[in-house]
């Protein structure tokens, strides 16, 4: 069959989309689409095997299901809860006080497990209880959760970064995980702020008569957890491990601080975390094994570079261009997951960085803003699926919640996107 590059580039779209519309899962619709491209533009099928095969057999995609089991590992050691008395013994019980506590055990859990719905499970079961009895409303204590959250896949060690790195070898992963540390923190403060201001101008929660925990007692319950991010990203910096190395430290770390200090893990419960955290991480890699596939026929087409030629033709202007980009994943984001946006739009907008000669580090940290605003706003925010499903609340009754959380982290956005200093400066600093 004699087809133009152009008629099968069509083609290629509309298997694509006509596969997901039908709701066929997107790792079967990218291999699909992308064989039956490979096999119609006669590009020889029995590369398709080998690209399923080279895609995944790198050393440093080990670091997914590492971190992946370090974050399972130490959400089941009850870590969060130690975590939880520290933060309230330091904030106090005031109004919108939990709400802080929330988002501050959150940021530190971004510094071990790296993921979002892990941290939304992990502090939302400890969490949710309190800010439910101080009187929060459902969806205001699901929306809070799922927001801080968030913020776990920017402050590192973040599975979504070494995706990206895996996508884009030009970023090394020290590097994205050094740039993501203060838009991280900048997130979670204006969340904090955010979050503050909806209980007090709605008047909600009364934390006057709790309790509050002392300090030194719980610093420390804590200072096992405290030390996690020190140890995964001080031995990280000093060059003493790679960034696998560092996924294999942080799940034999929270081994031994499950098993024999908090005494939360028996074999049963390893059992179940080794378990999830193969499904979890099975799920990543035959994503990333059959978008090799669909790389391969759209690279042979020419496709993305044609579709960035015509944007770049219609959107001349950087700013322009910059703020098209965030609407397309802010967009996304309300449907995709994470990870899925990395694979779908990352080969569309890399010809604009090279053309544009935008920094890939920095441009990593702004796709993983975009994808942190979109795991906690309606309608498919994966932390708000966690999040409801533990608050008992339906995804509606945290809509005013969730989107008035997102405006504040939109202004971090907006912040990283024109200021590119704010996602550098730690990297340059560094070394990196």
């Amino acid at each position: 069959m004699n087809l133009d590059y152009d008629t099968l580039s069509i083609m290629l779209f509309a298997l694509f989309v006509g596969l997901l519309a039908a709701g066929v899962p997107l790792a079967v619709t990218l291999g699909l689409a992308g064989t039956a491209v490979v096999a119609l533009a006669d590009l020889g099928l029995s590369s398709v095997p080998l690209n399923v095969y080279s895609s995944v057999s790198k050393y440093p995609l080990l670091a997914i299901p590492m971190f992946v089991l370090a974050g399972i590992i130490f959400e089941r050691a009850g870590i969060a809860g130690s975590m939880v008395r520290l933060a309230s013994a330091i904030v106090g019980p005031r109004r919108g006080g939990l709400a802080v506590t929330t988002i501050l055990v959150a940021m530190v859990l971004g510094g071990i497990s790296g993921s979002g719905p892990a941290a939304s499970s992990a502090v939302g079961a400890v969490m949710i209880p309190q800010m439910l009895r101080a009187g929060y409303p459902r969806g205001y204590a699901a929306s809070v959760v799922a927001a801080g959250a968030s913020t776990d896949i920017l402050i590192p060690p973040s599975i979504a970064f070494v995706i990206y790195s895996m996508l884009v070898p030009a970023a090394g992963v020290p590097a994205l995980f050094a740039a993501g540390l203060l838009p991280g923190v900048l997130a979670g403060v204006a969340l904090m702020a955010g979050a503050v201001w909806l209980a007090r101008a709605g008047r909600l929660g009364n934390e006057q008569d709790l309790p509050r925990p002392p300090f030194w007692k719980s610093l420390r319950e804590a200072i096992w957890a405290l030390m996690a991010p020190v140890i995964i990203l001080g031995s990280l910096r000093t060059g003493v491990v790679t960034p696998t190395e560092a996924a294999v430290l942080a799940v034999t770390y929270g081994l031994l601080v499950g098993v024999l200090v908090y005494k939360s893990l028996n074999w049963r419960a390893i059992y179940e975390v080794l378990v999830e955290s193969c499904e979890v991480s099975a799920v990543i890699l035959t994503i990333l094994a059959l978008a090799s596939v669909f790389a391969v026929a759209s690279n042979a087409l020419g496709t993305f570079e044609h579709m960035a030629a015509f944007l770049v033709r219609s959107v001349s202007s950087e700013t322009a261009m910059l703020l098209v980009i965030n609407v397309i994943l802010l967009l996304a984001g309300m449907f995709i997951d994470g990870i899925s946006i990395f694979f779908i739009f990352l080969p569309l907008f890399l010809p604009i960085m090279a053309h544009f000669g935008w920094d890939p580090v920095w441009f990593g940290v702004l796709m993983t803003l975009n994808i942190a605003l979109g795991q906690f706003h309606p309608p498919v925010g994966l932390n708000l699926v966690v999040t409801c499903k533990l608050a008992n609340a339906s995804m509606e009754s945290t809509t005013r919640w969730a989107f008035a959380l997102a405006l504040f982290m939109l202004a971090v956005l907006l912040l990283c996107t024109f200021v590119p200093a704010v996602s550098l400066w730690l990297p340059k600093a560094l070394g990196y």
